[in-house]
């Protein structure tokens, strides 16, 4: 006697999470990126060098059912970063997007005035590391047919700005070159400007400023993955 019943269809393996690395991701919009990206299934690759910070985020993202993977490094170490670069071309192979809200916010100062040392951590930390990223992800984000996601806040030009907003400008300049030189080719740069939120960074720029106008974090988060 045969059995007639039809076998049961093989169960299709579940796809392996997009991966989305952040980078400045402890707090701020940074954080809230990661967050939000987690919520959304992404597994993300949080990027900072406070790692009670990180350690934060990871039980936010779990609590809400995410995966995270957490590298506490500095950006500004070339070495850390192409280690970082290495390890997720040996885990992943690719990279689907990459958001980085990394910035050195020096204090405001007149232009004659600005710390030494704050202005080279500015250069360090704004430009000379993002021009390092950009180097080792381009592959990685070509791979996967991926997308790079710069923030932009417009403040050069103006008093007291001077550090941060000169390597602020210069980091968009660059990242614009990239962005010009990759349309047909890839990773896809997508250059946005967050809505004034309330944030730390914020708070020491404008010491004493109403911030119940400001845009949530979180909110502003939604927001420019929307754009994606």
């Amino acid at each position: 006697m045969t059995d007639s019943a039809t076998p049961p269809a093989p169960i299709a393996p579940k796809p392996a999470p997009k991966l989305a690395l952040v980078t400045g991701a402890s707090r701020g919009l940074g954080a809230a990126m990661a967050e939000a990206l987690a919520a959304q299934g992404w597994h993300v690759m949080a990027v900072a060098r406070t790692t009670g910070a990180l350690e934060e985020l990871d039980d936010r993202i779990q609590a809400a059912g995410g995966q995270a993977t957490l590298a506490p490094m500095d950006v500004t170490d070339p070495e850390a970063m192409a280690h970082l670069a290495s390890a997720i071309a040996g885990r992943w192979g690719s990279l689907q997007l990459w958001v980085h809200t990394a910035i050195h916010a020096a204090p405001l100062a007149p232009a004659a005035h600005m710390d030494a040392k704050d202005m080279a951590k500015s250069i360090a930390t704004n430009l000379t590391a993002t021009a390092t990223l950009i180097g080792l992800l381009e592959p990685l984000l070509r791979a996967g047919h991926g997308t790079a996601l710069m923030l932009d806040d417009p403040r050069g030009g103006e008093k007291f700005f001077g550090s941060y907003g000169a390597t602020k400008a210069a980091q968009m300049a660059l990242v614009r070159s990239w962005q010009a030189e990759t349309v047909k080719i890839g990773p896809r740069v997508v250059i946005a400007e967050p809505a004034p939120m309330a944030t730390a960074t914020r708070a020491r720029f404008y010491p004493g400023e109403d911030r119940a106008p400001l845009a949530d974090t979180r909110a502003e988060a939604n927001r420019l993955i929307a754009r994606l």
